[in-house]
């Protein structure tokens, strides 16, 4: 993911979600900044079916999302429910 990618995401989520275009802190932001290095992975595991470690890091990434929509449904249910439905997570 580049700088430009990640600025673009920060701003997006930051201010529909967080307290402002610079706010990378906020949990939207970091679910959504997760799920679109998750969905880079996509590729790399197609061309590499046997990378392990890598598959290791994949399913660290998806924990660590996990445990923040979890936080983020326990705190706010209606942006839980808005990030998901804008990231498309449930079906």
């Amino acid at each position: 993911m580049t700088t430009t990618e990640r600025q673009q995401i920060v701003n997006e989520f930051g201010t529909e979600f967080g307290k402002g275009p610079k706010d990378s802190g906020c949990t939207a932001v970091q679910v959504a900044l997760l799920t679109a290095r998750i969905n880079g992975l996509k590729g790399h595991f197609e061309s590499h079916k046997h990378d392990y470690h890598s598959n290791r890091g994949l399913l660290k990434m998806i924990g660590q999302r996990k445990s923040l929509l979890k936080y983020l449904q326990n705190n706010n249910e209606e942006k839980y429910k808005n990030l998901i439905n804008k990231l498309g997570l449930r079906k």
